[in-house]
C-alpha cells in the first residue's frame, strides 16, 4: 500500500508532545498577550487540534499581524521554487510562543543607550557599531624555547682539500 500524503502525514514524531510534556495545557499558554509586530515562533502542540498549521510552518518564525479572540495571525516566509513568498495565517495561541530571535537585539539598544548617555555626561562621543573581533594574538604551543638557528658558513679552502 502506497504512502499517504494527508494533511498530517510525517508527523509521527513532528508532533509528538515531548519527554514528561503530556498531559493538560497550562493555563499561562492561554493568558499570554500576543501583540502586533511581536516575533512569535510557531510551535504545534500535538494535543490540540483545533487551529493547528500545516507541519510546514513548525518550527518557523514570523511576526503577529492580527490578534483574534483565541488565534494570532502570523505573517512568515516560504520559499516557493526560486520565490519566496510572504504568507499570512492564522494560528491558534496554543501553537504560539514568543520567539527570542528579537531579544539579544533589543539588549543591545538598552545598552547602547545607556553607553551614549554616560559618554554624553563626561562630553565625549563614543562609536556603539559592533567591530569584527579580528586576529587572535600568537602563542607558543607547550611553553617551549625559542632557539635561534644560524647556518655553518661554507668555507671554499677545507672543501678543496677534501674533494674528489
Amino acid at each position: 500500500m502506497p504512502a499517504g500524503h494527508g494533511q498530517r502525514s510525517r508527523t509521527r514524531d513532528l508532533f509528538a508532545r515531548p519527554f514528561r510534556r503530556k498531559g493538560p495545557t497550562h493555563l499561562s499558554t492561554y493568558l499570554r498577550v500576543f501583540k502586533i509586530g511581536e516575533y512569535v515562533d510557531v510551535k504545534v502542540n500535538g494535543s490540540i487540534h483545533k487551529g493547528m498549521p500545516h507541519k510546514f510552518y513548525h518550527g518557523r518564525t514570523g511576526r503577529v499581524w492580527n490578534v483574534a479572540k483565541r488565534a494570532v495571525g502570523v505573517e512568515l516566509n516560504k520559499q516557493v521554487g526560486n520565490r519566496i513568498i510572504k504568507k499570512r495565517l492564522h494560528v491558534r495561541v496554543e501553537h504560539v510562543q514568543p520567539s527570542r530571535c528579537h531579544a539579544e537585539f533589543l539588549l543591545r539598544i538598552k545598552k547602547n543607550d545607556q553607553l551614549k548617555a554616560e559618554a554624553k555626561a563626561q562630553g565625549k562621543i563614543i562609536s556603539t557599531k559592533r567591530q569584527p573581533e579580528g586576529p587572535k594574538p600568537g602563542f607558543i604551543v607547550g611553553g617551549a624555547r625559542i632557539e635561534t638557528v644560524t647556518p655553518i658558513p661554507y668555507d671554499v679552502v677545507n672543501d678543496l682539500k677534501g674533494g674528489y
